[in-house]
């Protein structure tokens, strides 16, 4: 910070110096800022995983998840998707490709006889290859 002290007249003069301080002051608090509501906007879907105890597997760095939520209604990725258009929402997903791994996660409240008819529609579709996503123990 720099201060021009001049005792010798009573006049006040112009300074053409930018001071910076109060801009990184600026600066370094929109930084604390972002830095803290960067994760949170990154929130899935809201569910209530079972726990599992089995052993972890590494995912691949895009999956592509399918949810179950608790009214029976299904999210793909972050979008909702009807039941008879899963379908073509997956194949638009994986570009058609159905060797690619679905993880399929669903609430806890959700009824076992729904999650098999969410895995029979995957299997129609021509998609084999399924995950049960879960929390760990």
């Amino acid at each position: 910070m720099s201060v021009k002290l001049d005792h010798g007249s009573d006049e006040l003069e112009e300074n053409h110096e930018i001071n910076v301080t109060p801009f990184i002051d600026v600066m370094l608090v929109l930084l604390i800022i972002f830095m803290v509501a960067a994760p949170l906007a990154t929130v899935d879907v809201p569910v209530d995983l079972p726990v599992s105890t089995a052993e972890r597997k590494p995912k691949p760095d895009k999956p592509l998840y399918l949810t179950v939520k608790s009214d029976l209604s299904f999210i793909l990725r972050d979008t909702p998707v009807a039941r008879d258009a899963l379908g073509v929402a997956l194949d638009q997903a994986t570009s058609g490709d159905k060797q690619e791994r679905i993880f399929l996660r669903a609430d806890k409240s959700v009824p076992y006889g729904e999650l098999m008819q969410a895995m029979n529609v995957l299997r129609a579709a021509g998609y084999l290859k399924i995950a049960l996503v879960g929390l760990e123990q």
